[in-house]
């Protein structure tokens, strides 16, 4: 018997989003948020990491950018 595997094709605008939405939740501002969400070289726990530890958002980017 085989087995029929659908993917919901709205799954990587989901996790852009999730992404998103984790990044403003950590301190960036939108903008940031946009952009570090989309860039999928940026790993997004050490993005949240950075901030969490007493990073400013600016040096934080300059860093993960």
């Amino acid at each position: 018997m085989s087995t029929i595997h659908l993917t919901d094709t709205r799954e990587p605008e989901l996790v852009d989003r999730w992404r998103y939405e984790t990044l403003l939740r950590a301190g960036y501002g939108r903008e940031s948020a946009t952009v570090l969400a989309l860039s999928y070289d940026v790993d997004l726990h050490l993005a949240v990491d950075l901030l969490g530890r007493g990073c400013s958002v600016d040096l934080a980017l300059q860093i993960l950018l």
